[in-house]
């Protein structure tokens, strides 16, 4: 198969053009160092995942391993489904090494360094662990919002706290804190979607004072702390004025970072161009999604798609197209997208006509063999482990200098 060099894949990342690099190895080999943009899929899952991440057949695929012999076969495999351009990158992974460029650890990594490079650029407040726990002890007005999803919010958070996923928060923050004199805490397990999340609602204007757990809930236990397990307390619903309020808050937000819009003449449009990656993801709740979706999008509520874009849209350089039935999850989803460096636009309506039960893009779960444990991740996590991720995250602006590469724009 045809190969190419380092140099030519970071000079097609810098040029703009679409760039899938494929990471062939198991997660946790993944974990230990990979370029930046390169998203991981070992040959066994590409059969079952290729047509949902590389939407396009002749898309330019590059694979590479670490000299483990995993290219031909993955090569294959994507040459029965029907990829047309795959080729190696040159030397492998070794090759990227030799060349001088930046790895990267850990999974998500774009998505993390680039939180970094947001609280970096915005100074986003961040209120240590500690007081927190005496804002608690005390009795203080304040709220605790939990940006993860729901199953991580439940397996363990911050006492008290509250489940109101990333894409959620300007929708539902004057719900849980309708005075405005009330705190805002937002966590997660570590500090991107902490960051983004608070960020989200200080962009977004709400009245209210507006900081993120400093080290989410890694913080949270390196200070002593105990996680809750099991809290199952969620966001209420919003409907009337309070929607239309944050609609017209996110929008703003939306048009500041560039976004486009189109209607479903124009997404027409972008479907039938056969020289571009489109990605087309839902970013409302899984029970929204389930309770009926438009025809060819894919379940990605928006705060994760932010966390873990390299998961859901390997291609970079490709567009995507966000919908949302109240708009305000599609607008700050995708004003972050923008700021990542994608070409993002969010669908107007859409919901009005035939509408999907069941979801046909679904991916069945990996199994744990090669999984990365990420050290944020449970109760049960070594002290030495969750440090030394702090650590690396600290780091990542600095490294995102070195590397160049990621045309991120933070408003």
């Amino acid at each position: 198969m045809p190969g190419v060099t380092a140099s030519e894949i970071r000079a097609a990342l810098l040029a703009r053009h679409e760039v899938a690099l494929i990471d062939l190895r198991d997660e946790a080999a993944f974990a230990t160092g990979h370029p930046l943009f390169a998203a991981q899929l070992p040959p066994e899952r590409i059969a079952i995942e290729a047509p949902a991440r590389l939407p396009r057949r002749d898309v330019p695929i590059t694979l590479y391993d670490d000299g483990d012999g995993r290219v031909v076969e993955a090569a294959a495999t994507l040459a029965g489904l029907g990829y047309t351009d795959v080729r190696s990158l040159l030397g492998g992974l070794q090759g990227w090494r030799d060349a001088g460029y930046e790895l990267f650890e850990d999974v998500n990594s774009y998505s993390k360094a680039f939180g970094e490079l947001v609280e970096a650029r915005r100074h986003t407040p961040l209120l240590p662990a500690e007081e927190l726990r005496a804002l608690i002890d005390e009795r203080a007005d304040i709220a605790v919002l939990d940006a993860r999803r729901f199953d991580e919010y439940r397996t363990m958070s911050i006492p008290g706290g509250i489940s109101v996923p990333g894409a959620e928060l300007v929708l539902r923050a004057a719900e849980v804190a309708p005075d405005p004199d009330t705190l805002i805490v937002v966590n997660c397990a570590g500090r991107t979607r902490s960051i983004v999340g608070a960020q989200s609602l200080i962009n977004a204007g709400v009245p209210n004072r507006v900081v993120a757990l400093c080290n989410g809930t890694i913080g949270w236990a390196l200070a002593g702390d105990t996680l809750a397990t099991g809290q199952l307390v969620e966001a209420p619903d919003v409907a009337g004025e309070a929607v239309v309020v944050a609609r017209r808050r996110a929008r703003a937000v939306a048009d500041r970072a560039g976004v486009e819009r189109l209607d479903s003449d124009g997404l027409a449009q972008l479907v039938a161009d056969p020289l571009r990656t489109l990605y087309r993801f839902d970013v409302r709740t899984p029970g929204e999604y389930a309770g009926g979706h438009i025809p060819g999008f894919r379940s990605a509520p928006g705060g994760q798609l932010v966390q873990e874009t390299d998961q859901f849209a390997p291609v970079r350089g490709g567009r995507i197209v966000l919908a949302d039935d109240l708009g305000v999850r599609a607008d700050m989803t995708a004003s972050w997208l923008a700021q990542l460096g994608w070409e993002v636009f969010v669908l107007d309506g859409g919901f009005d006509g035939p509408l999907e039960a069941l979801d046909p893009h679904a991916l069945p779960p990996r199994p744990a063999a090669g999984r990365y444990r990420r050290p944020y991740e449970g109760t049960d996590n070594p002290r030495e482990a969750m440090q030394a991720y702090l650590e690396w995250e600290y780091g990542l602006v600095a490294q995102l200098a070195r590397d160049g590469t990621h045309h991120f724009n933070v408003i």
